[in-house]
């Protein structure tokens, strides 16, 4: 993203996608046009004016800084939602049969008569059992996380909102 200004209103800031070209000067200046249409930028440009007149806007290290820190914690809370939605898939999947293994154990603390096949089919449902609770586990543990990743993508989304809302096309 660039964003440029005029030197006759300096408070005017364009921001198009790209870095400083031709094109995107150009870019600038259709903005600059739609702005003008829109009665958005009360100055009347005086003597014409070209895409080369553009002052180009630098953001300050500190500025980047932040939002380097900002788009960071917006990359980490989404990869904490990714894994937290992979967990729940995970539990979702092997509970119903978890939960039937579950049951099926407590044949072992009775005095009835087992089969060696109920005891070696308990023995392979053991693995499923237990990819069940370690992810119910691990599961329960992540949802802290989640909650706090969810605050954060909700703060980004939220100025981005409120952004839009101010925005003159928004009609507000």
């Amino acid at each position: 993203m660039v964003s440029y200004t005029l030197p006759q209103n300096p408070d005017t800031i364009i921001t198009v996608r790209g870095k400083d070209s031709e094109k995107a000067r150009q870019k600038a200046m259709d903005k600059l046009v739609e702005m003008m249409d829109s009665g958005e930028i009360p100055t009347e440009l005086e003597n014409g004016f070209s895409p080369e007149q553009f002052i180009e806007v630098k953001e300050s290290k500190e500025s980047k800084e932040i939002t380097s820190e900002e788009e960071d914690a917006v990359a980490q809370a989404v990869q904490i939602l990714s894994d937290f939605a992979a967990l729940k898939m995970k539990v979702v999947e092997s509970r119903e049969e978890a939960l039937k293994i579950r049951s099926a154990i407590e044949v072992l603390f009775t005095d009835e008569p087992v089969t060696v096949e109920e005891i070696a089919n308990l023995k392979d449902g053991f693995k499923m059992l237990k990819i069940f609770a370690v992810a119910n586990l691990r599961y329960r543990e992540a949802k802290e996380k989640a909650e706090e990743a969810r605050v954060i993508l909700d703060r980004a989304l939220k100025s981005e909102e409120s952004e839009l809302k101010q925005s003159p096309k928004s009609g507000k």
